[in-house]
């Protein structure tokens, strides 16, 4: 399929990822959007000139039969429904992570497109990143032996910002922030260890953001990445303009254990000043571990041999510099959908069976948060839809 013709789906903070796939002069465009605010439709006009279709409404959408492939990139608790409406009229979907905000969910959604034969590809942009990437050629050059041990921190530095301003801070359409945000890094962790969680035990609380009156009366007002204002906001109680409803935790502290024996952990924590992930991955022999993400300086650190403490490592690899890491990572993860639309792909680097499992992982780290810290399970995966979407790259 040479000519590709996208559609948009909510063109709000994430609708600039489909501004990469729009490029007329490869065959390559976007000819429609549809969201519900006039604002976002004018935007689109703006981008994409004043022939795009504009819709605020999903079915009429989808009865465009000039539409072969739509991006996905609502809010997460309309994931579910809007997926299996676009697959099952035989659109290809680029899903936003995460695939949904239940297992269930995910499930149908992955039932959907084994049903339909249309292409599902969920954005899990970090598997694309070119830090993360090199640990992963490490890790399989075996420079640390064989993986034993994980550990994530996630510094949300912004996250008062971004997630606590708007609909993510209400779990009615985000579930919680483990799966938003946590869903990337549980994801990754289970790429790099070549395994899936099979138990879980997790803390944590809303211990900042839940406790101010600082909220909001009219609508939100979310800065974009890069706003200069981000700076303003310290510490993180004088934080203004707070969602009315906050009953997502801003700390996360969860323990899993792996199909493979691997054992990991993960901490996410949205008042911190600093903003980046740190995955330490520790095998047999050796132990890696990431400093920056992708930004100039980044380099990962790896040591091989006895000592005390060293903390330049044995050796270092720089990474290739992603300028702003989101960025290049989103290019590389929509190249790779259109090259699966054009039959030019094997397997992937990201999977859908994959992201189905960060959603479940991260759905039974809630469940253990919030019912006091006991072992949780995540939902078993069923059979037949596994082998639907079996790839020689599977299981992680």
């Amino acid at each position: 399929m040479d000519e590709l013709r996208f559609a948009v789906l909510g063109n709000g903070l994430r609708g600039a990822l489909a501004r990469i796939a729009h490029r007329p002069a490869d065959g390559l465009s976007v000819v429609a959007v549809c969201d519900l605010s006039a604002e976002r439709l004018e935007t689109a006009r703006e981008w994409y000139g004043n022939g795009i279709r504009t819709y605020n409404d999903f079915h009429r959408l989808l009865e465009d039969k000039e539409i072969d492939a739509v991006f996905v990139l609502t809010p997460d608790h309309l994931h579910e429904d809007q997926a299996c409406m676009a697959l099952e009229a035989g659109k290809a979907v680029y899903l936003e992570k995460p695939m949904a905000i239940t297992v269930e969910g995910a499930d149908r959604i992955l039932a959907s497109a084994a049903r339909s034969g249309s292409v599902l590809y969920v954005g899990h942009n970090m598997r694309h990143s070119a830090y993360v990437l090199e640990m992963k050629r490490l890790i399989d050059q075996g420079e640390i032996g064989e993986v034993q041990a994980i550990w994530c921190r996630h510094f949300v530095g912004n996250g008062g910002d971004f997630y606590f301003r708007d609909w993510h801070a209400d779990r009615r359409y985000s579930n919680s922030l483990l799966l938003q945000k946590g869903s990337h890094d549980i994801d990754v962790i289970h790429w790099l260890a070549g395994g899936y969680t099979i138990a879980t035990q997790a803390f944590g609380g809303s211990l900042v953001y839940s406790k101010s009156d600082k909220r909001r009366q009219g609508p939100p007002r979310v800065p974009s990445w890069t706003s200069e204002d981000l700076v303003a906001h310290w510490p993180p109680r004088s934080l203004p303009d707070l969602n009315p409803v906050i009953d997502v935790e801003d700390i996360s502290l969860v323990q899993m254990q792996l199909d493979n024996g691997v054992l990991a952990t993960y901490d996410q924590c949205h008042f911190t000043p600093d903003y980046w992930r740190n995955f330490t991955v520790i095998g047999d022999e050796g132990r890696l571990e990431n400093f920056g993400n992708g930004e100039p300086g980044t380099c990962i650190r790896l040591w091989d041999r006895r000592c005390g403490y060293h903390a330049p490592g044995h050796s270092q690899v720089t990474p290739p510099e992603e300028g702003y890491p989101h960025v290049s990572a989103d290019q590389n993860c929509v190249s790779e959908f259109i090259g699966v639309l054009r039959g030019e792909r094997g397997p992937t680097v990201t999977s859908p069976i994959a992201a189905r499992q960060a959603v479940a992982t991260a759905c039974a780290a809630v469940a253990s948060l919030r019912a006091g810290g006991g072992v949780v399970r995540p939902l078993g995966l069923n059979p037949e839809l596994a082998q639907a979407f079996a790839t020689p790259s599977s299981p992680a």
